[in-house]
Parts: C-alpha cells; structure tokens; sequence
C-alpha cells in the first residue's frame, strides 16, 4: 500500500529531492569494477558470491554472451571464442600491435577479434564489460543511473579516450568525465581518512599504478582541497600481462618447450600468471605445466629470487619512468607514496618502490579497488551533490601538442604537463606569395621535427585573401577539455574565416612511441636542436632567394644589367651554401646576401611611394597638405 506525504494544515510540504546516482567505473585490462558514494559511504559492489572484481573477459558464441567468471569457465576448453585484456587495443590500429601471436585477430582493415560470434573490435568487447558492470549496479540500487565517470590510464592518448567513451556509450552510460587512474587513487586515498592519515594541508603525492596492461606515475600535490597534477609519466603498453609474458618466455626457454600455436600460448600465459600470483605469498613454488605442454616438466621449482631476475627490465623500466616524472614536477621531497593496481601485489614492487622514494608506500586500501572508489566520488560531485568539501581535480597533458610548420618543424601550442582543461591560441603566417589556403597538421610529442612526433589530425582552412608572404593573420587554438580530448581551429583574423576539427584519430600510440618518445626528447635534445637550426636556416635562406626571384620579375629594370648580374650572383652562392649542413655558414651567408638586396629593395619602396601618390611631387604633396 502507497503512503501519502502528510504535512499540517497551512504548511508546506517538506520537499523531497532524490539523491543523484552517480558511478565510478574502472575499466581495468584485467579485472573492471564498480563502485558508487552515496554522501558518507565508498561502495563497491560485488556479484552474488561477494567479489568485487569483475575479470575483464567476455565468451562469446553465436547464442549468448557471458562475461567476467563466468567467461573465464570456458578459458580451457574454448580460448578461441574469449576475448581478455581488450583495453590494450582500444583506439589502435592493426599496425601498433607488435607480437600479438597468441590472439585470433579477424580478416579485414579494422582491427577486431575472431570469435563464433563475428569480428567484435575492442569497443565492442570494452561495451559488454560495462553493461555487465551496469547491470550490477542497477541490481544493487534499483534506481536510474545519472551519469558515470571511467578511469583511464593518464597515459592513453587521445583515440583511446575517444574509444572508451564510445564503449561507454554503446552500453548506455552518460559519461561525466574520463578520469585518469592515479588521480582517482589519490583522490580516494585523500577522502577515506579511516584508511590514511594523509595531511590535506598541502603534501605531494606519488602515485605508483601498475595494472594488468598499464603502467602510470604521476606526481600530484594535494593543497586546501585542490588535486594538481604536477607531472604524468607511464607506458600504456607495459602491466602485468607482460610479466607473465615473460616469465612464459622464460619457462619456453629454460625447458626448450614448443608452443605451437595460439591455443597452446595461451594455456601457457595463464599459467604463467598463476604462478606469478601464488609468489606472491610463497617464496618458492613448483612449476607443473603438463597440463599446458606434455613434455614440460612435472615438477619444477620457481623462486621469488628467479622470478624477479627474469622480469627486472620491466622493473627498471616502471623506475625510470618514475625518476622523469619527479624532474618533470620539479620537487625536491615525495610525501606519500600510493601503490595502484593488482600488480603492485609483487613483492618486488613494493621494495623497489620504497627505496627509490625513501618512503614506506601506502597501500592501506585494495589496490584494485581504489581507482574504482575514487571515480565513485568525483562521480557524485559531478551528478550534482556536491558538499562542501568537494575536491578540485586539475590534470595535465601527457605530451606536447602542436603544428607543423614551415620546414616540417613542430611549434608547441600547449606544453607537456601542461594544467587541464585549457585553451591555448597562437598567431601564424603564411609563407609565399597568394597563399589562400593553409593545410593545419595536428601532431603530439617532444621532439623537434615532425617525422619524429605522432600526427594526429590534418585539416584546411581555406578562403584566407591573397597578400604578400608573412602579411596575413592566422589564428590557430587548441582547446583541451577535462577528459583530455583536444579540438583545434584556425581563423583568419581579416575576414574571419574559421574551420576546426576534432581530434579523432583513427588509431593509438604504438608501443615504441609510447615507451620511448619522452627518453627520446631528452636522448636526442641536442641533435634535435641542432637540425631544428638547420631546417631554421636554410627556410630563411629559401626564402630569401624566392623573394629576390619574384622581385627580380616585377621591378628588375630598376638595376643595371651589372647590379642584376651580382645580385643573382649572389643568390646562386647563397643557394649553394644552403645545400650545406652548416647551420651558422647559412645564417651568415643569407645575412650577407640581405645586405646586398638593400639598394635594390630602396629602389623598390621608392617606387612602391611615388606609385600610391601617384606621380605627385614632394613639394606638391606639402602644398596639399598646406590646404
């Protein structure tokens, strides 16, 4: 029976106003979860059996499709229609996947798994894990779900966003925001201060994530409610997957083992990662992988000591990273230490982590619950109840953003670390004489030529007045949202004629850009420089030669034949040194050849003056100006 909200006679009636329901979703590579804060408590909700993870997998078959614990039943006896470990290939193409031997990939441009059910592309797969996490929730709450907020590695570039926001919205989610993971862990550590005695005053923050497919540090300061990302490092393409990849290389090579085909790799890796997991907590373990490969040896025995050994690069790797991002945040002193992810569970992580920070590292609350627990918060404030003491999150570009310019040089716009949301504008030219059009090529990354950055997006600005080179006013901005997706436009600042495009790439970083573009711009920073001055040197150079042919063509009879036969003279050396690779011999050769454009460039304003007074003499021009 329904009952009627009673109030006494004359007053109002109390107004009921429904909490909002907002999520916090981590799309994990191995495990997803989902949480929810209702104003006073963090939830994370669990399946009938009370596990709070949901494994990133999904079975299909032309009848149904299962996912989670479910799918991970049929691991064995049907590999070829599960699907794990999606999130690595979200927003990539079939060209950035390097060794990937043990996944039945579907015929056709489009990068897609091979299943009974048809190709399903890695959106597809991401979509079914969140509508599985959906129905979870919408079971637990039995209320509409206003909106959500997803993690995302801070590492993934702009068409993996792109990609999980679509997974989203093929599972009927609205998405609030796409948070990035070491930030939602601090911000979940920061609120939970049952779990941690963090200081809120101001204290500066590590955050240590290493998942099952990603890797992210970030450093972060927590001043008076404010989370600023101070600087972001990582590698999307290194977790604990490549851990068992190499501790299954290692057992290929140690017991002289042939897998032969897909199916046998991956009886492999997941044993692999059993093993991984049971040194967890032992610090030696026997190796039986007969069931995986009859002629394995039955019984062999793994230590902790070798496990370590065979995956130390992995280590040294996740380390250096770290070493980078604390120069790129310029602090001297690492507060607090957050260790993320189902990975940071190897003892060795803790250990190498502790030492490198000299600090004992947190990990106070489940580390695969706690990106999960933080999205929930952001979530909520995001849906519209808000308190009073609602966090600011300020996150930051991982790489540089910028154009490519004359020469193929790249002009940063926005800056690596760069605070987010921002929106950053600059003023450019044309180069040559006419120019009504100009090509705007989008690229990413640190170093100073094009060839050695990732191209983004390309788009036209068309209309722009032809005028001489170097007069018209180009307006490039780009403007980058809190989810860190970019859009750029140009405008032509005379007549105002704009285009814009929003980046959406058709495919993610590869492995080696990813892993090595930061190293590189500090690797190469010298060489860098050194061609970015050449390529400087010689436009300037070509430019100038280009000049004095279209001048020569218009008002060369304001030379004698000797004059011209210097200047062009002139040119012509000017034009073999720039074949040079001398930088500072073509600077001074184009000065030189300037110097000796002056006569003939006074000669032209002359001209240029008398044709816009028309023939008009001096004095008769003063007498003008009498009247």
């Amino acid at each position: 029976m329904a009952l009627l909200q009673i109030a006494e006679p004359g007053a109002s009636a109390p107004v009921i106003r429904r909490r909002k329901v907002g999520l916090g979703i981590d799309l994990g590579t191995t495990n997803s979860l989902v949480s929810h804060y209702n104003g006073g408590q963090l939830t994370v909700f669990t399946d009938a059996q009370g596990r709070g993870t949901l494994p990133s997998v999904v079975h299909y078959t032309p009848e149904d499709t299962v996912v989670g614990f479910a799918a991970l039943e049929h691991m064995d006896a049907d590999q070829a229609d599960n699907v794990a470990s999606a999130k690595r290939f979200m927003g990539r193409a079939r060209i950035d996947i390097d060794d990937a031997s043990h996944i039945d990939f579907a015929e056709g441009d489009v990068l897609a798994f091979a299943t009974s059910a048809g190709a399903k592309t890695p959106v597809e797969v991401s979509a079914d894990i969140l509508r599985a996490l959906k129905a979870r929730a919408v079971a637990a709450l039995d209320e509409d779900i206003d909106g959500v907020v997803i993690t995302v590695p801070a590492y993934f570039d702009d068409a993996q966003r792109q990609a999980t926001r679509q997974a989203a919205e093929f599972a009927g989610l609205k998405v609030l925001r796409l948070l990035n993971e070491p930030t939602a862990a601090a911000v979940a550590y920061g609120l939970d201060n049952a779990a941690s005695d963090l200081d809120t005053d101001d204290r500066t923050i590590a955050v240590y994530d290493l998942g099952g497919g990603t890797f992210d540090v970030s450093i972060l300061r927590l001043h008076k409610g404010v989370f600023e990302v101070l600087a972001t490092g990582g590698d999307s393409a290194l977790g604990g997957d490549d851990f068992d990849k190499n501790l299954a290389d290692y057992f290929v090579s140690q017991y002289q083992l042939s897998v032969s085909d897909s199916s046998a790799r991956r009886r492999l890796l997941t044993a692999a990662r059993r093993i991984k997991e049971s040194l967890t907590d032992n610090e030696c373990v026997l190796v039986n992988l007969t069931d995986v490969i009859p002629e394995a040896p039955a019984n062999a025995e793994l230590t902790r000591q070798q496990f370590n050994a065979v995956n130390a690069d992995l280590v040294n790797r996740t380390l250096d990273a770290c070493r980078q991002c604390v120069l790129d945040a310029g602090v001297d002193v690492i507060d607090d230490i957050i260790l993320v992810g189902g990975s940071t569970r190897m003892p060795i992580i803790k250990e190498v982590v502790g030492a490198l920070f000299a600090n004992e590292p947190r990990c106070s609350l489940d580390p695969d619950q706690v990106v999960a627990m933080g999205a929930a918060r952001q979530a909520d404030i995001l849906v519209g109840n808000r308190s009073d003491e609602d966090v600011l999150l300020l996150d930051v570009t991982p790489l540089s953003l910028g154009v490519e310019t004359f020469g193929g040089l790249v002009e940063r716009i926005v800056p690596r670390n760069t605070t987010i949301p921002v929106t950053r504008a600059q003023e450019f030219t044309t180069a040559r004489d006419g120019q009504t059009g100009l090509d705007v090529h989008v690229v990413q990354g640190e170093r100073e030529q094009v060839q050695n950055c990732r191209s983004l997006a390309r788009f036209e600005l068309r209309g722009i007045p032809p005028m001489v080179a170097g007069a018209a006013r180009l307006r490039v901005t780009f403007q980058v949202d809190a989810d860190g997706l970019l859009e750029v436009s140009a405008q032509e600042e005379t007549t105002g004629t704009t285009a814009h495009v929003v980046v959406k790439p058709a495919f993610g970083l590869q492995d080696d850009q990813v892993a090595d573009m930061l190293r590189a711009s500090y690797e190469f920073a010298s060489e860098d420089m050194r061609a970015r001055q050449l390529v400087e040197a010689r436009t300037d150079a070509q430019q100038l030669i280009e000049g004095v042919a279209a001048a020569l063509d218009v008002d060369g009879d304001l030379l004698s034949d000797s004059e011209r036969a210097l200047l062009e003279q002139v040119m012509s050396e000017l034009e073999a040194v720039a074949k040079s690779d001398n930088a500072d011999e073509i600077r001074s050769a184009t000065e030189s050849a300037g110097r000796a454009t002056e006569v003939f460039a006074t000669r032209r304003m002359d001209r240029s003056i008398q044709a816009a007074l028309g023939g008009m003499s001096l004095d008769a021009l003063d007498k003008e100006f009498e009247e």
